[in-house]
C-alpha cells in the first residue's frame, strides 16, 4: 500500500505580511504567495493552500515555519494542518543548500523551509494546539518575570534618591520596594517631615501594617537621624523623583500579587483537570513536579510553562538540551572538548537553576551529588548544573510511574 500523497509549504512570517511556497512530495513548485496579517489574510493563506495543492484534507499539507507560535501557527493548526517548527540556527545552515553567498530573503527562506520539510522531517519538531490552561499560565508566568524585573528597577531608583538625602532609611529596610517602606514615604517624604512624627502614631502605623521587626522607637531614631549636608533645593528634586515612583512601585506590588495568585489558581485548575480513571492512584503532572524537593510555585509554573511538549511525552533528552543543562561535546580526530551549552530556555535555565540550589539544602542525595562534584574541583554554577540534570530525569521517572516523589524511599535507597 502506497503512502498518503503529501505536500509541503514554507511560511516565512512577517510582521505585515506573510510568503507562502507551496511543492508537491517531488518537490515541483505549485505556487508562491504573500498574504497580509489580518483574520482575513491568514484565512485566505488556509484556503489558497488547500486549493492550489488540491489535498482532500488540511492534514496533508506539512507546514514548516520557524516561530513554534502565533497567529499564523494558531490559524493553521485550527484548520488541521500539519504545522512544523525548525530553529532558525537550522534554517541558516539548509539555506546554504540554495545561496552559498548568503544571500537572503523572503521567497528563498519559504522555499527552503518547505523543501527541507520535505527531505529532511527529523529536524522539524510537529505542532500541536496547546492546553488552554497552559497557553495561560505561559502568559501569566512571563508576566510574573517582566513584573518582578519591573519592581528591581524601580526599587534600585528609590534606593538612589533615598541614598542622596535620606540614607538612614536604608539601614531599616534592605528591600526598597517594601509596602511598609512606601507607606511610610507617603507620611514622611522628607527627613524634616519623618523628624515631626510623634512616637503614638510611628506605632500605629507599625501595628496597621503588622510590622513586628522593629518598634517606633527604632524608627524615630532612623528617622532622626541627622541628615547629609546638601545643597539647597537638592532634598526637594530628590523627594520629587521619589513621589514620582512611589505609586508605580505600589502598582507593581499589587501587580506581583495578583499574578501570584492567578499562577496559583490556574496550576490548581491544570491540576484538577486530569482526573484519574476508576481504580487508578495516578497523580496528575503538576502534583508529581511539585512534590519534588526544590520545587515551588515559581519553579513548578515554568516547568509547565516553558517544557509542557517535552514534559508529556517524558522526553528526558529534550528536556535537559532545553534547559541547557545537557553538556555539547565538540570530538575531531585526537581532539575532544565538552562545553556549556548555551543554546537554550533562558527562563527554564533559570528556574532548573533554582530547582537545584533549594534541591541541595533539603534533599540530601542532590546536596551529596553537589559536594563530589565541589570535590572533583567543578565550579558551584558547573555543580549546580549536574543536580538540575539529576532532577530532571528523576522527574521524568516519576511521571511515567505516575507516582509522587517519597523521601523515605529516597533515603533508603541512598543507603
Amino acid at each position: 500500500m502506497s503512502d498518503p500523497k503529501r505536500w509541503y509549504a514554507g511560511v516565512d512570517w512577517g510582521s505585515q505580511s506573510h510568503c507562502v511556497f507551496l511543492t508537491d512530495d517531488e518537490g515541483r513548485k505549485l505556487g508562491q504567495k504573500f498574504f497580509k496579517h489580518s483574520g482575513e489574510g491568514l484565512a485566505e493563506m488556509a484556503d489558497w493552500l488547500l486549493t492550489t495543492s488540491g489535498a482532500e484534507m488540511a492534514g496533508q499539507v506539512f507546514v514548516a515555519i520557524e516561530v513554534p507560535h502565533g497567529p499564523v501557527v494558531e490559524t493553521l493548526i485550527e484548520r488541521g494542518f500539519a504545522v512544523h517548527a525548525i530553529n532558525p540556527k537550522q534554517m541558516d545552515r539548509f539555506r546554504d543548500r540554495f545561496s552559498m553567498s548568503g544571500a537572503k530573503d523572503d521567497s528563498r527562506d519559504a522555499e527552503v523551509m518547505a523543501s527541507s520539510l520535505r527531505t529532511d522531517p527529523r529536524c522539524f519538531r510537529k505542532l500541536a494546539a496547546g492546553d488552554p490552561i497552559v497557553v495561560e499560565l505561559r502568559e501569566w508566568s512571563r508576566i510574573a518575570d517582566e513584573l518582578g524585573f519591573e519592581r528591581i528597577r524601580l526599587a534600585n531608583r528609590l534606593r538612589a534618591q533615598l541614598w542622596r538625602y535620606f540614607p538612614a532609611l536604608l539601614e531599616l529596610e534592605e528591600d526598597c520596594g517594601a509596602e511598609w517602606l512606601l507607606d511610610f514615604l507617603g507620611i514622611a517624604p522628607t527627613p524634616a517631615r519623618a523628624a515631626r512624627l510623634r512616637e503614638v502614631r510611628v506605632a500605629q502605623f507599625l501595628k496597621e501594617r503588622r510590622i513586628r521587626r522593629f518598634d517606633a522607637a527604632a524608627i524615630l531614631k532612623a528617622a532622626r537621624a541627622t541628615p547629609p549636608g546638601l545643597a539647597p533645593g537638592t532634598v526637594e528634586a530628590a523627594s520629587a523623583h521619589v513621589a514620582s515612583i512611589l505609586p508605580r512601585l505600589k502598582l507593581v506590588n499589587r501587580q506581583i500579587k495578583e499574578a501570584d495568585r492567578k499562577i496559583g489558581a490556574l496550576i490548581d485548575s491544570l491540576a484538577a483537570s486530569e482526573e484519574s480513571e476508576p481504580g487508578q492512584e495516578k497523580q496528575h503532572d503538576a502534583a508529581i513536579l511539585a512534590s519534588l524537593p526544590g520545587v515551588g510555585r515559581t519553579v513548578l509554573a515554568t516547568l509547565l510553562a516553558e517544557a509542557w511538549e517535552p514534559l508529556q511525552r517524558r522526553d528526558y533528552p529534550a528536556l535537559r538540551s532545553l534547559a541547557g543543562v545537557a553538556p555539547v561535546t565538540k570530538r575531531s580526530g585526537k581532539s575532544c572538548i565538552v562545553v556549556r551549552r548555551q543554546a537554550r530556555d533562558n527562563r527554564l535555565a533559570n528556574a532548573l537553576y533554582h530547582w537545584a540550589r533549594v534541591a541541595v539544602q533539603h534533599d540530601p542525595r542532590s546536596r551529596a551529588k553537589y559536594a563530589e562534584l565541589r570535590r572533583r574541583g567543578h565550579s558551584h554554577g558547573r555543580a549546580l548544573r549536574s543536580v538540575a540534570d539529576r532532577n530532571l530525569n528523576v522527574a521524568c521517572a516519576m511521571l511515567r510511574t505516575g507516582a509522587l516523589f517519597d523521601p523515605a524511599l529516597a533515603a533508603q535507597k541512598a543507603a
